[in-house]
């Protein structure tokens, strides 16, 4: 076992010239058996290794969403119940790995030129059906209020203390666009924006790219792809509607406009990327 040994003295050397030396502050050294380490020069070059925060749904119920997330092939670092207790007046999050360990929640992901987020990120799981298949299509299944109440706090703490820039809180489905679509168009992204967490666009500026055009009018596909580029998704540069570049599309208007996830590429799609690279990655 690891020992602390605290050393408080400090000594006073004299060369033979009869220069003094600055006196040692008190150090830490840590005990590693064959070896000791000098903790007490520690570099100003050095952030942490977090830098994104990733939404998830579970897509099964609370005790399923449990048993994978601890006894299966993924893991998160956070699990929110459908239902979160509560203890002395405040609701509970299950903790599931350390923050400073590594989550299986991102499996092969990307963003703004990074790849497997997992080694970078901290990932918060809810338990949420995602969708129900239905006749008229899929029925998005909404988030109780708890859970996302319990959700802010949780990621306003973390933003916090890993300083996570508000264009890396982001969906699974931003990751992972052609594989994923959780936590879904549900996932109230506009109200945690309003509460500091996460990007959303100013809608002055949505305004000012749509030039007056209709919302539901052609966009322009290379604008969008270059704009999602810039703002982090990984996305072809080919001035196509191409297969891959409507799903990743898609993704992000299920992030900044849910009410519509298409994957088309209109004028408010390419009004709403182009309006957060300039809030975010361009700012004056």
């Amino acid at each position: 076992m690891k020992k602390i040994i605290l050393l408080l003295g400090v000594l006073g050397l004299a060369g033979c010239a009869g220069h003094h030396y600055a006196e040692k502050p008190a150090t830490t050294l840590i005990d590693h058996g064959d070896y000791a380490v000098d903790t007490s020069s520690p570099s100003q070059s050095q952030d942490d290794r977090v830098r994104f925060l990733i939404f998830h749904y579970t897509a099964v119920d609370d005790n399923e969403s449990l048993r994978l997330l601890t006894h299966g092939s993924v893991s998160a670092h956070y699990l929110i119940p459908s239902h979160p207790t509560e203890i002395h007046g405040k609701p509970v999050v299950l903790q599931l790995v350390p923050e400073n360990k590594r989550a299986w929640h991102a499996g092969v992901s990307g963003w703004a030129g990074r790849n497997n987020i997992n080694d970078t990120s901290i990932g918060i799981e809810i338990v949420n059906d995602g969708f129900h298949e239905s006749p008229t299509g899929k029925q998005w299944i909404p988030y109780h209020k708890e859970q996302t109440v319990l959700a802010a706090r949780l990621a306003r703490d973390i933003i916090a203390r890993y300083q996570i820039k508000p264009q890396n809180v982001l969906a699974h489905s931003d990751i992972a666009p052609l594989r994923k679509t959780d936590p879904g168009p549900q996932f109230p992204w506009r109200e945690m924006a309003q509460q500091g967490i996460g990007a959303w666009p100013d809608a002055a500026t949505v305004d000012n790219y749509l030039q007056g055009k209709h919302r539901w009018s052609a966009g322009n596909v290379t604008l969008i792809q270059q704009a999602l580029a810039a703002y982090g998704y990984t996305i072809p540069q080919t001035g196509t509607l191409d297969k891959e570049t409507l799903r990743v599309i898609s993704a992000f208007q299920m992030h900044f406009r849910p009410s519509n996830f298409t994957g088309v590429a209109d004028k408010e799609t390419e009004a709403i990327a182009r309006a957060l690279v300039e809030k975010y990655c361009n700012p004056t």
